[in-house]
Order: C-alpha cells, then sequence, then structure tokens
C-alpha cells in the first residue's frame, strides 16, 4: 500500500510539473500576443497622427508662415514639424520630413519665418535601448499578471482551462488516522459499515454466493453524532484511497461546471479502485428536483449527473460511496433508490450506554481522577451528542487546571455539564435582594413539587447563580435511569413542574414576573405534543394533527389540519395547562412552610445539591433517615427562569 501511495505521490508531482510547465508556456504566447496586439495599435493610431512630408512641403509651410515650431534631431537627420493648425478631422497631427541641407541654413530659413525652433542632439542607440526595455518591462509586466492570474485558477479548479476539476482530498490510511476504535456509541452505524469493509478486504466470499458490492450508504443523524468520523473511520479500517468532498464543492455559479467535477470525481476514483467517496452534506447538490424546494439549473445538472455516474461505475472494481446529511427530507427520490444509495444507516443520539462509551474515548486523553464516574456523567447527559460529550470532557479539563490540579475530579465533569447547558457562571450580574427571594422561591417551587410528585424526576441541584445564556437561577433533575417512552402521567408532572416557579412567585410575592418564560415555552410544546402528536386528547383521539419538518435539526412543527380545528387545539392546550397549574398551586400552598423553609436556605447558599435538599424535604415531612438520599444520577433537564 506505502509502495502504491509513493507511486501515486510521483505521478500527481510528475502531472502538476507538467500542468506548471504548459502554464508558463501558454502564457509566454498570451504575453507575446498581448504585447505584439498594443505596438500594432500604437503604431495605427501613431500613423493617422503623425504623418511625413517632403523637403519642399516644409519650405512652403514655412514660407507661408503655417508652421509653429520646428524640431530639428541633429543625430537622427530628422525634422519634426508643429504646424499652427494642428487639429484635422479631430485629430492632433505632426509633421516629420529629413534634413538636406546644412544646419546653418535651416536656421536662417526658420529665423526669416519667425518661426521657433529648438535643436535636439538625439542617441539612436539610446532610442533602441530604450524601446528594447519597454518592451521587456511591458512583456515581463504582462507575463506575470498571466501567470499569477492561472495560480489562482489552478487553486480554485485545477488548472486555467481546469474549472471542472474535482477538488476532493484524498485521504489514505496514514493521513485519516481514525479507525472503528476512535468511534463510540454508533454500535449499528459501526456494524453495517463493518460489511462494507470486509467486503473490500474480500470480495471473493461474497461475489462467490452471489452477492454485489453495495454502491453507496448514506449517514443520516443529528449535527455532531460523528458521520464524518465514521466515514473516516472506514477508510483508516478498509486501508484504501478515501476522497473527501462537500455537496457545495460542486456547486458553482456557471451551469454544467458542478457535472464536469462529478465526472472528473469518478474518473479519478476509478483510476484508484478500490477506494471510497465521501460527500457531506450531500443535500447541497442532492435536493428534490421539484418545485418545493426551489429550482436550480446548476445544482440539477449536478445531480443529474452525479446519478448517471452512480448507474455506471462498476462495483467489482470496489468504488463505495458514502454520504452524510442531516437533511434526508429533502433528498431527490431518485437519489435514494436501490442501486444507488443501497443503505440508510442512522447515525443517531447516542443511548445511555453509547454515551458512557464516548466519554470514556474523550477521557482516556486527559488525566482522571481516581473519583471519577462516567457512568454517572452519561445519566446526567441524556440527549447529547458525540461533540457536547467531548466538549463537556474538555471544558472539565480546563476547569482542572484552572483550579491548580493535574487531574480532573466528578466535580470538574458536573461543572462542565452545567457549563454546557447552561453557560459559565456571570459573576458580573449582581441581582438585588427583591429579585433574589424571587429567584430562590421560583426555583425551590419547581424543586418542591418535583419532590411533591410521584412520576417526577429526582432533583440533582438547585442554584441561584446567573449564568451566560441568560439564566438567573435552574434546576437540574435526574431521572433514575435512561427512558425512551414516556407515560401520560409522566408528561402532565412534567408541565405541573414547569408551572410550579410562576406558582411560588403568585403564592409568596402575589405577583408575576418575566423569569418564567422558558418554563411557559417547554410547557406549551409538551401540551401541544400530547394533543398533536401523541394521541393523548379525548376530544381529538387518534389523530395526527402535526407533522415535524427537520428531525435532526430544529424539530419544527408543521400543522396538518384546518384552521378552525388549531382554534380548538389552542383551546384545550390552554385549559391543559391551566389545569396543571392549579395542581402546582395546590401542592405548593399545602406545603408552604419547607417552600420557605428550603428558599431560605437556596438565598444564603446560592446553591445546594439534590441531597442537601431531600435532607430538609424528608426533615420536615417527618420521614425516617433511611429514605433521605435522594439520586444524583440521570439526565438533565434545566428548569431556567
Amino acid at each position: 500500500m506505502d509502495i502504491n501511495n509513493g507511486n501515486r505521490k510521483d505521478d500527481g508531482n510528475k502531472k502538476g510539473n507538467k500542468q506548471t510547465r504548459n502554464g508558463i508556456i501558454i502564457c509566454i504566447i498570451a504575453a507575446i500576443f498581448m504585447l505584439i496586439w498594443w505596438r500594432v495599435l500604437s503604431h495605427s493610431i501613431e500613423d493617422g497622427t503623425t504623418k511625413e512630408i517632403t523637403y519642399d512641403q516644409f519650405v512652403n509651410y514655412l514660407a507661408n508662415g503655417a508652421i509653429e515650431k520646428v524640431e530639428i534631431f541633429s543625430d537622427s537627420g530628422k525634422i519634426v514639424v508643429t504646424p499652427k493648425e494642428q487639429k484635422i478631422n479631430n485629430y492632433t497631427v505632426t509633421y516629420y520630413t529629413g534634413i538636406l541641407e546644412d544646419g546653418n541654413a535651416l536656421q536662417a530659413r526658420c529665423e526669416a519665418a519667425g518661426v521657433s525652433y529648438t535643436r535636439i542632439s538625439d542617441d539612436g542607440k539610446s532610442a533602441i535601448l530604450a524601446t528594447v526595455l519597454e518592451f521587456v518591462i511591458m512583456f515581463g509586466g504582462l507575463f506575470l499578471f498571466l501567470f499569477l492570474m492561472y495560480r489562482m485558477a489552478s487553486r480554485n479548479a485545477g488548472g486555467i482551462m481546469g474549472v471542472g476539476k474535482s477538488n476532493a482530498k484524498v485521504y489514505v490510511e496514514k493521513q485519516t488516522g481514525v479507525t472503528f476504535k476512535d468511534v463510540a456509541g454508533q454500535d449499528e452505524a459501526k456494524e453495517s459499515l463493518t460489511e462494507l469493509v470486509d467486503f473490500l478486504h474480500d470480495p471473493g466470499k461474497y461475489t462467490e454466493i452471489g452477492a454485489k458490492l453495495p454502491k453507496g450508504a448514506i449517514l443520516v443523524g443529528p449535527p455532531g453524532t460523528g458521520k464524518t468520523l465514521l466515514a473516516k473511520a472506514v477508510a483508516g479500517e478498509a486501508k484504501v484511497p478515501f476522497f473527501s468532498l462537500s455537496g457545495s464543492d460542486f456547486v458553482e455559479m456557471y451551469v454544467g461546471v458542478g457535472a464536469s467535477r462529478v465526472r472528473d470525481l469518478f474518473r479519478q476514483a476509478q483510476a484508484a479502485a478500490p477506494c471510497i467517496i465521501f460527500i457531506d452534506e450531500v443535500d447541497a447538490i442532492g435536493k428534490s428536483r421539484d418545485n418545493r424546494y426551489g429550482g436550480n439549473d446548476e445544482r440539477e445538472q449536478t445531480l443529474n449527473q452525479l446519478l448517471s455516474e452512480m448507474d455506471g461505475f462498476d462495483t467489482s472494481k470496489g468504488i463505495v460511496i458514502l454520504a452524510a446529511t442531516n437533511r434526508p427530507e429533502v433528498l431527490d427520490k431518485a437519489l435514494l433508490r436501490p442501486g444507488r444509495f443501497d443503505r440508510r444507516i442512522i447515525v443517531d443520539r447516542p443511548d445511555l450506554k453509547g454515551r458512557e462509551e464516548v466519554l470514556k474515548v474523550h477521557a482516556n486523553r486527559v488525566n482522571m481522577g481516581s473519583d471519577v464516574d462516567l457512568h454517572e456523567i452519561a445519566l446526567a447527559t441524556s440527549g447529547a451528542v458525540g461533540s457536547d460529550l467531548a466538549n463537556m470532557i474538555n471544558e472539565a479539563a480546563i476547569l482542572a487546571v484552572k483550579r491548580g490540579r493535574k487531574y480532573v475530579i466528578q466535580a470538574d465533569l458536573f461543572e462542565s455539564v452545567e457549563v454546557v447547558i447552561a453557560g459559565k457562571e456571570k459573576k458580573d450580574r449582581i441581582l438585588s435582594r427583591e429579585e433574589k427571594e424571587v429567584v430562590a422561591y421560583h426555583e425551590t417551587g419547581h424543586a418542591l413539587v418535583t419532590a411533591l410528585q410521584k412520576h417526577a424526576e429526582p432533583v440533582q441541584k438547585i442554584t441561584i447563580v446567573p449564568r451566560t445564556k441568560g439564566t438567573l437561577g435552574y434546576v437540574l433533575q435526574a431521572p433514575e435511569e435512561e427512558k425512551f417512552l414516556m407515560k401520560k402521567e409522566e408528561i402532565l408532572s412534567r408541565i405541573v413542574t414547569f408551572c410550579a416557579g410562576r406558582a411560588a412567585e403568585e403564592i409568596v410575592f402575589n405577583s408575576i414576573t418575566t423569569g418564567a418564560s422558558n418554563d411557559i415555552e417547554q410547557a406549551t410544546s409538551l401540551a401541544r405534543s400530547m394533543i398533536t402528536r401523541y394521541g393523548m386528547s379525548e376530544k381529538f383521539g387518534l389523530v395526527q394533527l402535526e407533522d415535524v419538518e427537520n428531525r435532526y435539526l430544529d424539530g419544527r412543527s408543521v400543522s396538518m389540519c384546518a384552521p378552525s380545528t388549531e382554534a380548538e387545539i389552542d383551546v384545550e392546550v390552554r385549559q391543559l395547562i391551566g389545569e396543571c397549574y392549579e395542581k402546582s398551586k395546590e401542592l405548593l400552598n399545602e406545603n408552604r412552610p419547607i417552600l420557605d423553609r428550603i428558599a431560605g436556605i437556596l438565598l444564603e447558599k446560592e446553591s445546594i445539591t439534590g441531597k442537601e435538599f431531600m435532607e430538609v424535604y424528608n426533615e420536615m415531612k417527618g420521614i425516617a433517615p433511611e429514605g433521605e438520599t435522594a439520586s444524583e444520577t440521570g439526565s438533565v433537564t434545566a428548569d431556567e427562569i
């Protein structure tokens, strides 16, 4: 493999040197042509404004007083005459003739006619040298300009005439340095891609039974889940050339350029087979060709060429196409059919086990303390993707350095989770005593209602320290185990918990603030989903009233019902949230002493753990000591004020 790679590098160097030589020759020819064209044009202009006359005509002009001045070039034997009437057909005209008599007689003629004259001693060699120097300077300037333009064009599109060249970057095993060991939390995706790698290594055992190598696989999932990393790992495992591009690399302003680049890419791939082609963000060129997403001639021609090339290449040569996108719903159906992209591999958010594996991969690069429990961190980061987890490990390492340690402890990791979710502590934001009381009761209301409900998630931390992402305080809740299904009772408990902050403000201060905006947003979203998507409404039953677009991006909801039905949905959402709000007020009123006690402690300490919170709660409830412990593990939900 190394020898072949060296040969390819040598061939590439020879090809690059040949292209440079060809470019220099093209620039020289173009510069000479442009210089000759300029000289011819300048002479034609000069010929139209400078005319030769006979010496007799010069004498007659002199005698008739038609000459303004005379310049006598003694060395070259030339007389340049400037007439009084210089404008002829809107051109400024001068005359020239040769000297036919001695200088004294010519001067006498000029003096007799009252014409000023100038005697100039010119050197013919100097004139020739000046002409040559002018030619060299102009030629050098033109050549330098053209060569710089050639180099810029070569970098952007593979040569001055190569705007259709592919910009693919070729990776081999030594350059990627990534294998499946570096990819964690995506076992199903790795299993599907491992079959492709095995096919490339030993195609005989598959062809013997009649199986064909899949032409392509498309990786689908949210941003940050590791789609590009998986593709690089396939290259590292297969030990074959890896052509990597982004979909936007094909798109140009000029129609036909993208299609030319696709052809060039597949031409290179067939020469380097077996190999892997990876197209990241394939939706840039693979959007549906209907009018729903807008038409674009260049993009559609590029897509058509890609479809044609995927049909045309021979899979027996070992060419596999991988693509990645987080917008599969906009892709053209012809691109996704079997025979082109045969497999759709979902690269979704990792589950609990997957998050723990991802954390281990990144933790191997950091000095970890003996108290670190990555299982707890995995529980506390439900919904996080691989890039989020890598960022949390890095933030924990930075925190450890700031605190003067050479290793990371569990407290650093939990703090990094809060930094990623809510931002850093905002130490310059000083709240007044009244505002701190409002925030304390608001957050205590969330925590207390959580503890009072059967289906709610345990509390891990309560804080009223402002954060850089806009929160004045928040409550971290921690489920005791990861769940993939939610009961109706659990959703209602969450809505009641979201309403508890505003309920505490109204009960204690008999007024409300703007601090519940995020709570209202989340409560409304949950209540609306119960009615429109989960079929938990007695009025509408099992009817889908909303759908989700861009599932792997913002997950925006799209209505699928009539305007009159939407109005009824709004009424039911408002009624549901109103009932939950009244329930939260009822729970807080029944436990007002506990609310006041915990809010007072929070005002004093600014942050308390879930264990401290439950100790006070159990003490005031009269619960035995064995019921005091509270789980400090689970996924994080930030109830922001």
